[in-house]
This record gives C-alpha cells, sequence and structure tokens, in this order.
C-alpha cells in the first residue's frame, strides 16, 4: 500500500498487490502436501471394503458355529453359513453396492462348506479360510520383496496415482513397501495361532478364536497403514494420454 498527496493536499492510499513471501508459500505448498497425503490415506478403508466388508466375511463363521454347536450338524451349520453369505450379496445387489467383497465371503464360505460336508469334520469348514490366509500373506511378502508391493498395487487405483509410485515417487513406493510388510506381520498372527487349534480338532474354541481374530487385525493393519501413508509423500496422479484435438471441418489434412 502506497500513500500519495491529492491537489487538495489532503493525503490518498492506494492499494497494491499483497506480495506472499516465501515462508507463506513454503507453509501452503506443506499444508498441500499434507492434505493429499491425509487424503490418500483415508482411501485404506475404502479399497480393503470398509466395516460391511469385514463383517460380510465373518458373520457367516459364526453362524457356522452357533448352529453347529445347536444343531451338532455339519451340514445345518455350513448351509446356515452359506445362506447368509448369499443374503449378504442379495442385499449388496438390492441396494446397487459393490459385491466385491460380499462374492469373495461367499466364495471362500462355499469352499468351506463344501470340504466340511464332504468329510463330516466340522473344523474343515475353517481349513479353505486359514491356507488363504497363509498364501496371503507369502504374496504380499514376495511383492515387497521384489518392489511391488501388493498395497500399492490396490490403493493406486483408489488414490488415481496408478503405478506412478513405481518411478515417479521413491517416498512413496518406499511407505508401500513398509505398509506391506505391516499387513505380512499383522494377518501372519491368524494362522500362526490357528493351525495349531486346527489339528487339535478342538472346533468350538477355532470357531470361537476365528471369529474374534476376524476384525481387530484387519483394523489394526489398516491403521497402521493409514499412518505409515499419512506421513508419506503425497500421490502423483496418473496423467492419461491427451487425445489429439479434431481439426474444424475444411481444414487441410495434408
Amino acid at each position: 500500500m502506497s500513500v500519495s498527496n491529492q491537489p487538495g493536499g489532503e493525503p490518498a492510499t492506494q492499494l497494491g498487490t499483497v506480495r506472499v513471501g516465501p515462508e507463506e508459500d513454503a507453509a501452503a505448498e506443506a499444508a498441500r502436501q499434507a492434505a493429499a497425503s491425509k487424503e490418500a490415506a483415508d482411501t485404506v478403508m475404502q479399497a480393503f471394503g470398509g466395516v460391511r466388508g469385514m463383517v460380510d466375511m465373518t458373520l457367516p463363521g459364526l453362524v457356522f458355529i452357533v448352529t453347529y454347536n445347536i444343531t451338532h450338524q455339519v451340514s445345518a451349520a455350513a448351509w446356515a453359513a452359506l445362506g447368509l453369505s448369499g443374503l449378504f450379496v442379495v442385499a449388496r445387489l438390492a441396494k446397487r453396492e459393490t459385491v466385491q467383497h460380499a462374492f469373495s465371503g461367499v466364495f471362500g464360505v462355499a469352499i468351506g462348506a463344501w470340504i466340511a460336508m464332504k468329510t463330516g469334520k466340522a473344523e474343515d469348514f475353517y481349513l479353505p479360510g486359514l491356507l488363504w490366509n497363509v498364501g496371503y500373506c507369502i504374496v504380499f511378502a514376495v511383492s515387497a520383496l521384489v518392489r511391488w508391493p501388493l498395497i500399492g498395487v490396490m490403493l493406486g487405483a483408489v488414490t488415481g496415482e496408478m503405478f506412478t509410485w513405481r518411478r515417479q515417487n521413491p517416498g512413496r513406493l518406499a511407505a508401500y513397501v513398509k505398509a506391506t510388510w505391516a499387513w505380512v506381520v499383522i494377518m501372519g498372527i491368524k494362522p500362526v495361532i490357528l493351525f495349531p487349534l486346527y489339528f487339535t480338532h478342538n472346533v468350538n474354541l477355532l470357531g470361537w478364536l476365528k471369529v474374534a481374530l476376524g476384525i481387530p487385525p484387519m483394523l489394526l493393519a489398516m491403521y497402521v497403514t493409514w499412518q505409515i501413508l499419512l506421513k508419506a509423500p503425497p500421490p502423483i496422479k496418473a496423467q492419461l494420454d491427451e487425445e489429439p484435438e479434431e481439426q474444424p471441418a475444411g481444414a487441410d489434412r495434408s
């Protein structure tokens, strides 16, 4: 703001452009990056189906063990769990929601129910899930070792960065590797605890612990991932190839 004298001798004020110093620029950029990192971190729950997705995959196991304790029949318990999984899919379809996690739950329950009814052993209902947990941890560990962390692969499509973290954002690649290892460690707790129980044929203890270890470890893994991504560099959005501009009619195409 500058001051000048008018012909009558009275001072007049003239507003000038407010200039922002480098400190303000740096603070604004830091705030922008922090907001972008938080937005990206908040996509963790969305990518894994949220609480609803975890419930869809956990409740059938609870229904199985409750029904088995009431009826003492493997087939009745298996059909009850499978029926609940089917209801979850129908409910999501009716609401036009994503059925990815509900369908994965039905698939796992169907295999477990089929094996349990074939062998007549209630503990076999949980065998596919235990094997899935082991395979899950192995695949995640391998992806981290080869620097293609699955957490980055899964979240890239949600955040819009796709695979820019692979070559353009080394800090984010390191964060995804760290988060993937966190999932290996946390989710690896389940098979370490449950597999020995499977071989003891203690169906009740196996079933109740399977339910108890369903949601809490996933929530913990999501929280740890959220904390890691909160401190990571913000994602670099993937740039789609621009389509060539259309030439006006009658333009020279030579």
